[in-house]
């Protein structure tokens, strides 16, 4: 059925009442021709401070003050703990060489990246002590290692891959030279964020995990005595390799270390670490590492100091360490076997 319009006549008293209206009629048209009220603006996180590229290069130092252990003078947390957090690195080197730091990858093939200079003008082995700097290997260990060493350069056998190439921990104490960290501290524990992991040291005084749970940087339990973190550490997996020069410890290993904090430059610590292995070494030997401190006055080098400004309402500088994303056989990891070969 079709729908009518119907016409209606307004009459005189309808007209008489529209144009009574017409007053709120037309106000009502006016408003609607403003413009909308805007909403108040909103509270903006202020703008991350950028921060300068280009800090200094990976080998920094060719010798480095000792830090005594004794008592601590600084800052403490609540908790009790010595205040050490921040974001810290090594000053001498990368893994490339363990016992020659700055002397570069062992028989590296490209002449652009060979030690230049005689190696009393480098920094010192990283083996303290013995006093030739040379971990004491077993004849058997040792072989081992310059079989790897041998084919480093191209691994054609996965034992010759450098760990770090498949994305694994850099394990202890290859994280503390394995680009920078940082070190956070909490009630109960202190925190090292690596590069390639993370590692809890347990203050607590809880036992150490079971033997047969093994883990690529170790079990770690410590305590503090005055301004040294000292940290008795077990349950390796064997795995891990000290640099790409193929130095290791096996699962049968322990390291008892400490972590030297100085009261004068409250931007140093020394690492010393006793690496203890009766299957594999033919003595106890210790291993020294420098360190410092880096803060927002330093400059990010895309090595010791890998930060971005943390986005948050303060306008505090928060200096964030990134998460490194790792890729297997990406060449700043290891190297691979030519292609080709098998």
């Amino acid at each position: 059925m079709k729908h009518k319009k119907t016409h209606r006549n307004l009459g005189v008293s309808g007209l008489v009442a529209l144009l009574s209206l017409a007053p709120h009629i037309a106000s009502a048209a006016d408003e609607a021709k403003k413009p909308e009220a805007q909403p108040a603006a909103q509270t903006q996180p202020p703008a991350p401070r950028q921060l300068r590229l280009g800090g200094p290069g990976i080998p920094q130092e060719k010798s480095f003050p000792k830090i005594e252990s004794g008592k601590w003078t600084g800052p403490r947390l609540a908790d009790g703990q010595p205040d050490v957090q921040g974001h810290w690195s090594n000053t001498i080197a990368n893994h490339d060489n363990f016992t020659d730091p700055q002397g570069g990858i062992v028989n590296d093939p490209n002449p652009n990246r060979r030690p230049k200079g005689p190696r009393e003008e480098r920094a010192p082995s990283r083996v303290s002590d013995p006093a030739d700097g040379q971990v004491p290997f077993q004849p058997w260990a040792l072989e081992k290692v310059k079989e790897f060493q041998a084919n480093f350069n191209d691994p054609v056998k996965p034992e010759y891959i450098e760990p770090l190439a498949r994305c694994a921990p850099a394990g202890i104490p290859k994280s503390l030279y394995w680009h920078g960290y940082e070190i956070s501290q909490y009630p109960g524990y202190v925190l090292f964020q690596f590069n390639s992991g993370t590692r809890i040291i347990h203050l607590d005084g809880k036992p150490h995990l079971p033997e047969n749970i093994k883990l690529w940087n170790g079990d770690s339990r410590g305590h503090w005595e005055g301004n040294t973190l000292v940290v008795d550490v077990a349950n390796h997996n064997g795995k891990a390799l000290f640099g790409r020069s193929g130095e290791f410890i096996s699962e049968n290993g322990k390291i008892q270390e400490r972590y030297i904090f100085s009261n004068e430059q409250r931007d140093r610590y020394t690492y010393e670490a006793v690496l203890t292995d009766p299957t594999v070494y033919t003595r106890p030997f210790t291993v020294t590492v420098p360190a410092r401190k880096w803060t927002e006055k330093d400059k990010p080098n895309g090595w010791h100091f890998e930060v971005e400004p943390a986005t948050h309402a303060s306008k505090e500088l928060i200096l964030d360490q990134y998460e490194r994303i790792c890729a297997e056989n990406n060449g700043g990891f290891g190297l691979v076997a030519e292609e080709g070969k098998k």
